[in-house]
């Protein structure tokens, strides 16, 4: 059975806001989470109880012929930003990926959650979320990228599995050398509609 619920950056999270301390540290991640998603989402994020953005892309002969060991055809990525109904002024991160491949027919897909946004090391105006899927079944971090019309996808390994198809136990999709980092470009959010199956988000999707 298909195992998809967020656990492991949940638990990072609060266990890192307790050892730098309290309020400052909350106080930092509300700072750093409102500057991310206001560059992911633009001015329309927080206006209504969903936020959505998409990236995308499909990768040319060209681009394959120089990077021959790289697995992944194309790929889209959207992150959903929602409030929390409990928590006010939380907000929620999730992600859902879908992957094709060059020598594996068929449409391929994961989904998960996601931390707060945090800075990256080397810079601050250099953010990222990191987002998983239960089961130890990896995950992706997402970072900003080319004034915010890019995306950095980087991975390690994720679980991922057939479309529609979650009673199997999927495969995991590896980081090689040539499928650790990806760029998607920034794309309408009807281009990432092939990963929301609930008709009610597929419409609230297309007013954004």
């Amino acid at each position: 059975m298909r195992c998809r619920s967020f656990a492991r950056f949940a638990a990072f999270a609060i266990i890192a806001a307790a050892i730098v301390g309290g309020s400052s540290a909350r106080a930092a991640q509300d700072d750093n989470g409102e500057a991310y998603s206001k560059r992911m989402f633009g001015s329309n994020f927080g206006k209504q109880d969903k936020s959505y953005a998409c990236f995308v892309r499909r990768y040319d002969a060209e681009h394959l012929a120089k990077h021959p060991l790289q697995k992944v055809n194309s790929m889209i990525l959207l992150i959903t930003a929602e409030k929390d109904a409990e928590e006010k002024g939380k907000v929620n991160y999730s992600f859902r990926l879908g992957v094709k491949f060059r020598h594996r027919p068929g449409n391929f897909d994961s989904s998960g959650d996601c931390s707060q946004p945090s800075a990256l090391q080397e810079s601050a105006d250099k953010m990222h979320i990191g987002c998983s899927v239960d089961c130890d079944g990896g995950g992706i971090s997402v970072e900003l990228a080319h004034a915010d019309k890019s995306t950095l996808i980087r991975l390690e390994n994720i679980r991922i599995w057939r479309n529609n198809k979650p009673e199997e136990e999927g495969f995991s999709l590896s980081g090689g050398a040539d499928d650790r980092v990806f760029r998607l470009d920034r794309a309408d959010t009807e281009q990432c509609k092939s990963l929301v199956t609930d008709r009610k988000e597929l419409a609230a999707m297309r007013t954004k």
